[in-house]
């Protein structure tokens, strides 16, 4: 890591080269976890800093807590549950999510790099259904994967009307739900068009909405549409009874999210209360398995 000073009226100062601009200071022992921390002063301004200034949780209070609070929420553990094992609020755990989420899509976006330098040419996407506060308020999560390596592209969460049975609950209950799904589905292919060839072969099912909104976005690539099998357990479409899968990555991605996320689990227990709750927790997830599941 390149060592600049912090100070705003030192950054654009290049009197020397970099490697001499500032200058070593010894040393300390930070208390809360005893660890070594080097000290620099600045040529410029003669000021002092230290390279904990130069770190994400810098000033962050229970710094040692983020890396087990990160794998347990993407090991399938409530925040409550999280809350309990580590003997700390329930608010900190919430904080500490929003901190480790911002800082897996500042990691996401180096790892998209290599697709943009190497644009893709098989990919498949569909939708992961799941609700925030009742089954009465459904979510859509839009999902794109990597027919080859099982690797999340990128996903969008939107909100869509109660269907079925639930339609007419829905609307007594909390009035009509705006259907914005298509605005994800455009959000998603923008997203992708610097990771994918335009003449990429894209894997769907039968949707009768995707080939249009495709076409804005893909006008050259092959859109392959297959027959969705009935799910074989009720609310979770992606588990299959099927001899063989055309979409078994993007069947599979989805399974391990339910699997690993906890607010996925069931359609009534540890639900999501706020849609951004749930946007945080699937940046976590896509960051860890890019970076170690499909490794």
């Amino acid at each position: 890591m390149k060592i600049q000073c912090p100070s705003a009226e030192c950054l654009a100062v290049a009197q020397c080269p970099k490697n001499e601009r500032v200058i070593r200071r010894g040393y300390f022992y930070r208390s809360s976890d005893r660890q070594r921390i080097h000290r620099f002063q600045c040529r410029h301004c003669r000021k002092t800093f230290s390279s904990a200034r130069l770190h994400p949780n810098f000033l962050q209070k229970k710094r040692l807590l983020n890396r087990p609070i990160e794998e347990l929420l993407i090991s399938g553990v409530s925040q409550r549950r999280v809350a309990r094992l580590l003997k700390i609020s329930r608010s900190t755990v919430s904080e500490k999510l929003k901190f480790l989420a911002a800082r897996a899509r500042a990691r996401q976006e180096k790892y998209r790099e290599r697709w943009k330098e190497n644009p893709l040419t098989d990919i498949q996407f569909d939708d992961l259904e799941t609700s925030e506060h009742s089954k009465c308020k459904p979510l859509s999560v839009a999902l794109a994967v990597d027919s080859q390596t099982r690797k999340i592209l990128g996903f969008q969460v939107s909100q869509m009307p109660a269907r079925g049975l639930l339609a007419r609950k829905s609307i007594e209950k909390y009035g009509y739900r705006k259907d914005e799904r298509s605005v994800g589905w455009h959000a998603l292919f923008e997203s992708l068009k610097p990771l994918v060839n335009p003449r990429a072969k894209i894997h769907s099912d039968q949707n009768p909405h995707y080939p249009r909104h495709l076409r804005a976005h893909f006008k050259d690539a092959d859109h392959c549409a297959y027959f969705g099998g009935r799910g074989c357990i009720a609310g979770q479409g992606e588990l299959k009874k099927l001899h063989f899968d055309p979409l078994f990555s993007l069947n599979h991605t989805c399974a391990m999210l339910r699997a690993n996320l906890n607010r996925l689990f069931r359609r009534t227990w540890c639900t999501t209360k706020k849609r951004e709750g749930l946007i945080d927790h699937l940046a976590l997830y896509v960051d860890f398995h890019n970076r170690v599941l499909t490794e």
